[in-house]
Order: structure tokens, then C-alpha cells, then sequence
């Protein structure tokens, strides 16, 4: 007697995912690790040790992707506003997959190259197929249709720069700089960065090679470019490198290096250190992380420069001699930078700001043990806030024995006057440097302070 068949159960094809599904929720996904963890955009979307999600997806769609998170991370006020008004009542509290699903497809109706039909559908899917937010379908359908048909009236009504700053900032930037200051610069962090470059040579050749201009502190900027940097012309010659036109200052206030002793602490990634030995110092690099001084030496190879290099913590440093400038460029908040780097709003606190002072204060006191008789001591940061800036450094020059404060000239900085305090200090922010229009215009904000040992 045979036995019976078992009944063969049909094959089932998985239908293919829709075209730019995959992008659009790799950008929800860490758009939710920058807000809701405070995970760094650039270590979430590094090509080679970034999210999985984020690498696994083509070049194309990875290009993208970042241009989602930017925009979403720079005009987040923004957004939030006008997917609120489209809203009758508030989302729940637990709707934080929801509210990301709207931003990424607010972001590119309102400031993307993105056809509004495909950010809808594409957003309308996502919230369909994630079990979190498959009830709310028809709410993203009905808030990104709506805010494609009212765009411009909506970006007309939310037009206020201070609604991309988030409190924290937005209160200390107004105590430091004034409400008039303050909304300056947060309209400037809404406008994409321009890439400078410092060079080694004439600025003006290159500029003119390159299509730029050269600005009167000897940084090379360009406008709008397209493609790798690593394709433009001299990178592979070693004739520049990247360095905001703000970050290139402090290694310039140490006047002719030529011959002399010098060490950058906190080297990596290698920008100073690379002006440094441009200008003719024998040259020391200092770093904690052996990964980012693998990176410096990369660089430093492109760029034909030497420096000796250092691992290890600036605590347990002890050079067989002094040296004759010394540049700390210390750990800080970053909020110089949220022009290039939006997620440092939505990443930091204004408790860290304190906290990172702290650490400044010891490592600008640790390194002033290095610093040789008559030699110079450069402080600097790229924080917007005056705790970690001139609190710091007045700090410094009062309890510091030995130590003066060795001011700078506003001709030291051409082009720039107006970033030099009465103090002597150097303080720039995004507003300064008008170029005559918003993406030729504005820097890093940048702190710096030079000491000289006088014992």
C-alpha cells in the first residue's frame, strides 16, 4: 500500500522592494540614532565603518541618503513646524518612528531635488510595512501630499532661522552674542558650507586653477563643486589639503616656525600639523587614538610633509626637551561647525558644554609644561561658546604663573579685523566674513588665544 503524497505547499514570491524604499528607511533608521541616541552623523555614514544598513546600500543611494539627513538635520525646526501645522493633534509620545518617517519625507518635498510623488509614496510605504507605524499610513499620506501642495506657502510662514537652533544653543548663543547675533548665525548654519582648502604656495594660482577664490587669510575657497575631492586638480600632488578657513588661523599666530621646535597636541586628523611643517617646523604630532594618527600619517604622506608622531595621552607625554610653540586645539562642543556638521545641534547639550571646558582647562594647563622659556603656547577650539573659549583662557592667564597673554593683531588676520577682541583674542563665527552671498560667506567659529612663557 503506498503511502500518501504529502501535499506540496505553492512557492510564494517575495515581491521585489520598491526602487528607493531601502535609501528612504536607512535614513529614517539614523536619523533616529542622531536625535534620539546622539550617535555622530559622520561615524554613521563612514563608507568603510558606518551603519551596516547605511554601507550596504549603493554609492548612489549612500549619496543620497546623506543628503536626506543633512537637510533634515539642518532645517529640523523647520520641518517639525510645518508637519505640525499639518497635524490636528499632537503625535503620541511613543511616535518617534513616525515623526522621522515625516521628516525624511518633508526633507526632500520642501528642499530636495526629489519628485513629491515618489517622497509621498515612498514615505506612505515605510509606514506601511513597519509594524510600529502601519496604522498611521494614511496620516503620512495625508500630511506629505499636503505639505507638497503648500510648500512654498509654508516655507514663506516658517521662515525664521531660529526655529533650525534648538533652545539650548539658541539661549547661549543670544546670552553670548545678542538676539540680533545669534539669529546671524543660525541663518548661516542653514546654508550649506563652501570647501576651503589651505595650500602650499600661491593661493591666487590656485584659486584660479581651481575655480575659486582666494580669501585674504590665504584659504582657498570653492563654491557648488560636484565629485570627490580627491579628484580635483593637486590632491594627489599633495598641493593642499581641507581645512575651514577658520581652522587654518591659530597655526598662523605663531609667526616664522622655520627651524624651530614645535608639537601639535590632539593632532589627528593632521591639519595644523600639516601647516606647521609647511612652515618650516620640525615638527611633533601628538594623539590619543592610534586609529585617527594612522589618518595624519596617511595625510602627511600625500602632502610630502614629515612630522614625528606620537600615541598616547598628553597627561604622560614627556619630550626629552621643551618646544618652542606649542598648539592646543582642544577637545570641544563643535558648535563652530554645525554648518558643516548639523548633527552637533541635535547631539550636544549645553551640561557638555561645561563639562568640555573643564577638560580644556586641563589640558591647556598640562600643556604649558612643554612649552620652552620665551616660547609661544596657542589655544583654540572650535566651540561657539565662551565657557570653553575665553572663560578658559582668562582662567589660564590668571592662575598660570609664568604666562602672559600675547595678544593678537588685527593685522595678523587680514580680512578678519573685526575677530579680534579687545582682549587679544581671536573669536570668529559663521556670521563674519561676507563674501556677498550666504554660501561664498561665513567660517568656522573658532576660538583662539596666544601665551607666551615668560619664566
Amino acid at each position: 500500500m503506498q503511502k500518501p503524497r504529502k501535499a506540496v505547499r505553492p512557492v510564494v514570491a517575495t515581491p521585489p522592494e520598491r526602487p528607493g524604499l531601502s535609501s528612504r528607511r536607512v535614513a529614517a533608521r539614523l536619523l533616529a540614532a542622531v536625535v534620539d541616541t546622539r550617535t555622530s552623523l559622520d561615524g554613521l555614514t563612514d563608507r568603510g565603518h558606518g551603519h551596516p544598513d547605511f554601507r550596504a546600500l549603493d554609492a548612489r543611494d549612500q549619496g543620497l541618503v546623506k543628503a536626506i539627513l543633512l537637510v533634515a538635520l539642518r532645517r529640523r525646526g523647520t520641518i517639525e513646524a510645518i508637519v505640525s501645522a499639518c497635524i490636528e493633534k499632537p503625535l503620541p509620545p511613543k511616535a518617534a518612528a513616525l515623526r522621522h518617517i515625516l521628516h525624511v519625507g518633508a526633507a526632500q518635498i520642501l528642499f530636495l531635488d526629489v519628485p513629491d510623488s515618489a517622497a509621498v509614496d515612498l514615505g506612505v510605504e515605510q509606514a506601511r510595512l513597519d509594524p510600529r507605524t502601519g496604522r498611521f499610513d494614511k496620516l503620512v499620506n495625508a500630511v506629505l501630499r499636503r505639505i507638497a501642495r503648500e510648500k512654498d506657502a509654508f516655507l514663506q510662514s516658517f521662515d525664521d532661522p531660529r526655529l533650525d537652533c534648538p533652545p539650548w544653543l539658541s539661549e547661549r548663543l543670544a546670552a553670548a552674542y545678542g538676539e540680533e547675533e545669534a539669529s546671524r548665525i543660525a541663518a548661516l548654519h542653514r546654508v550649506p558650507a563652501p570647501l576651503d582648502l589651505t595650500v602650499r604656495g600661491a593661493p591666487d594660482a590656485l584659486a584660479e586653477r581651481l575655480g575659486g577664490e582666494a580669501l585674504p587669510t590665504g584659504t582657498v575657497r570653492l563654491v557648488g563643486g560636484e565629485g570627490a575631492v580627491s579628484d580635483l586638480p593637486g590632491f594627489a600632488e599633495g598641493q593642499w589639503w581641507v581645512q575651514d578657513a577658520a581652522a587654518a588661523l591659530p597655526a598662523q599666530l605663531f609667526g616664522d616656525l622655520a627651524g624651530r621646535r614645535a608639537i601639535d597636541l590632539c593632532a589627528a586628523p593632521g591639519g595644523k600639523t600639516a601647516q606647521l611643517a609647511a612652515r618650516g617646523a620640525r615638527v611633533t604630532a601628538l594623539d590619543i587614538s592610534a586609529s585617527r594618527m594612522r589618518r595624519l600619517r596617511e595625510n602627511l604622506s600625500r602632502l610630502g610633509l614629515e612630522a614625528e608622531t606620537h600615541v598616547g595621552d598628553l597627561a604622560a607625554y614627556q619630550p626629552p626637551e621643551p618646544f618652542d610653540a606649542v598648539l592646543l586645539d582642544a577637545p570641544c562642543s563643535s558648535t563652530g561647525t554645525i554648518r558643516r556638521h548639523p548633527d552637533v545641534a541635535w547631539t550636544k547639550t549645553g551640561e557638555e558644554v561645561e563639562k568640555l571646558a573643564g577638560v580644556q582647562a586641563r589640558l591647556l594647563s598640562q600643556a604649558a609644561a612643554l612649552v620652552a622659556p620665551n616660547g609661544l603656547l596657542v589655544f583654540s577650539n572650535c566651540s561657539l561658546d565662551p565657557v570653553e573659549g575665553e572663560a578658559v583662557a582668562r582662567a589660564f592667564a590668571a592662575e598660570t604663573p609664568g604666562f602672559r597673554l600675547e595678544p593678537v593683531r588685527a593685522e595678523e588676520v587680514p580680512g578678519l579685523e573685526a575677530a579680534v577682541s579687545a582682549e587679544g583674542f581671536l573669536r570668529t563665527t559663521p556670521a563674519m566674513l561676507d563674501r556677498g552671498a550666504p554660501e561664498r560667506s561665513g567660517l568656522d567659529g573658532f576660538f583662539a588665544a596666544r601665551f607666551r612663557r615668560t619664566g
